[in-house]
């Protein structure tokens, strides 16, 4: 029939959307709205379709094979994207329960992020970053000592083992040879450190990808952003895991033309309020 002639249409139609919602808007849209939109096309095809928050449930009124090959492509089209919202709901839910807000608008969350390193939480992370950058050609991640080491070696795994380069705080002696160096403020420790990294682990030929733990007031991941800069490599964006929204450090850096991807973006909080989240 001429609906069945027309499913690999569809089927194109489908991971448009989906390009479109990874690329466009990946932390606003919920791969509902990809459902709400595709699945009226299927009304065309006479299968009848059960899905109740990309549920695997569904039941099928053809046997026509192609109908059904192109419902499961949509189908796993839609399970995928909504994995990646339940990644950031687990870690939103890790932040409620385990983090600690603190005089100063410090958040802790050493118990699971940066002390004591929950490796699972992490695995979500890294799978998560890889989906937001997913395509970008990178080949090479780029962090700062120290809280931002284990993220990024985890992450790393999931963009095919590429090196992991993190930016010292202060001179040492392993380190020889020329170096890129930026000055940055540590929002937490009040300091400023002038961070270094060697001139043989980045270069023209690298495309990077920043990761860091927190977003506060900018300064950190400015200075890293300057030693990509510098060495000539191509930036593909940055991964941050907390974004706090409230300070102004985001804006800068979106400003900057910098594609930056929030896990978690704190709206507000207090000690008597706990935390909220943006969106």
């Amino acid at each position: 029939s001429m609906a069945v002639r027309l499913c690999p249409a569809w089927l194109f139609f489908g991971y448009a959307l989906s390009a479109i919602r990874r690329f466009i808007r990946p932390q606003r849209e919920s791969a509902s709205s990809i459902c709400s939109i595709c699945l009226p096309l299927f009304s065309l095809f006479s299968i009848n379709l059960t899905i109740l928050s990309c549920s695997p449930t569904f039941s099928f009124q053809t046997d026509d094979k192609r109908r059904k090959f192109c419902y499961t492509c949509f189908y796993w089209l839609g399970r995928n994207n909504c994995k990646g919202d339940n990644r950031m709901e687990l870690l939103k839910q890790r932040i409620r329960q385990d983090g600690q807000v603190m005089a100063g608008n410090v958040l802790k969350v050493d118990s699971f992020l940066n002390h004591q390193m929950d490796i699972r939480l992490f695995g979500e992370i890294g799978k998560e970053f890889r989906r937001r950058f997913e395509g970008c050609g990178i080949n090479k991640i780029l962090t700062i000592e120290a809280s931002g080491i284990g993220i990024a070696c985890i992450t790393a795994q999931y963009f095919d083992d590429a090196p992991v380069v993190f930016a010292k705080k202060n001179p040492t002696k392993n380190i020889a040879g020329e170096v890129y160096t930026s000055k940055v403020e540590s929002f937490t420790h009040g300091r400023v450190y002038n961070i270094i990294v060697s001139k043989r682990f980045l270069g023209p030929e690298d495309r990077v990808l920043i990761i860091d733990d927190f977003l506060a007031n900018g300064c950190a991941l400015m200075g890293l952003i300057d030693i990509v800069r510098a060495s000539g490599a191509e930036l593909a964006g940055a991964g941050i895991v907390i974004e706090k929204g409230f300070q102004e450090g985001g804006r800068i850096i979106r400003g900057m033309g910098v594609r930056l991807e929030s896990l978690a973006i704190v709206e507000s909080m207090s000690e008597e309020g706990g935390v909220v989240f943006r969106g």
